[in-house]
């Protein structure tokens, strides 16, 4: 029984210990050896969240009594996919996110097989429509086996059989590279179009694969092409409004 109170006396002593915050100096520097949290700090606000450029004017437009006083904003585009309105830097060299915004983006998986139905949904759902892509989905909805074959394939070059009328076939160059404008990027600018190169697979029914060909150049575009947007939109704001923001992009 006594062994038993000494060993609770050691483990409440310990966790009183433990409670104790140590504040220690290493190199002229203070530590402390937990996580404190400021009382003396504002409270910074939860950024609003949407998923349209649009939405972003529309607050600047009419809430732009919410940024903090005395501190000029900064729209910061971040990829073709994420931009945030932020403060300036405080006095203690922090900075407020009030607005962050998140396009809705194709979800085609580039780099991956599909078969010959979803391939055909998938490219026409999460593409713009160009001369390309209309012929992508030509080759991809007529090509056929023949003599359990359904294409040649040196390497760089493919040549596939496909119908090309209600009775008739024709072997035909598979196209590479292409030319093709998805989704990648918010629905108010221009989708940057980009080489990609087609492949037909060789298995038991026709695979297709479409893969990215300019190592995500068209990432610069993009980006040029959201702050044309943005600087056209705070051109139509008033002075007091558009003279507080920068767009680093």
């Amino acid at each position: 029984m006594q062994g038993l109170q000494e060993a609770l006396q050691y483990v409440s002593d310990l966790a009183r210990a433990n409670e104790k915050t140590e504040v220690i100096e290493i190199c002229g520097k203070t530590y402390a050896n937990r996580d404190l949290k400021r009382y003396d700090q504002k409270e910074k606000a939860q950024p609003m969240k949407a998923a349209s450029l649009s939405a972003l004017v529309d607050y600047i437009a009419n809430c732009s009594g919410e940024f903090p006083e005395d501190r000029d904003m900064i729209i910061h585009i971040e990829s073709p996919k994420n931009v945030r309105l932020t403060s300036a830097l405080d006095n203690e060299r922090g900075r407020e996110c009030l607005f962050e915004v998140e396009a809705n983006v194709s979800e085609f998986r580039f780099g991956r097989w599909y078969d010959q139905e979803a391939f055909m949904i998938e490219a026409q759902a999460n593409f713009q429509k160009n001369e390309d892509m209309e012929l992508l989905l030509k080759v991809a909805g007529n090509v056929e086996k023949k003599n359990n074959v359904a294409f040649s394939d040196d390497g760089v070059a493919q040549v596939a059989t496909m119908t090309v009328g209600a009775a008739s076939k024709a072997d035909v160059i598979v196209p590479n590279p292409v030319l093709l404008i998805p989704y990648r990027t918010f629905q108010e600018v221009d989708q940057p179009a980009s080489n990609f190169v087609f492949r037909i697979g060789d298995d038991d029914k026709p695979t297709f694969m479409i893969v990215e060909a300019q190592n995500q150049i068209w990432k610069n575009e993009a980006v040029k092409n959201i702050k044309l947007y943005l600087q056209s939109a705070l051109a139509e704001m008033p002075e007091e409004i558009r003279s507080r923001i920068t767009i680093i992009g």
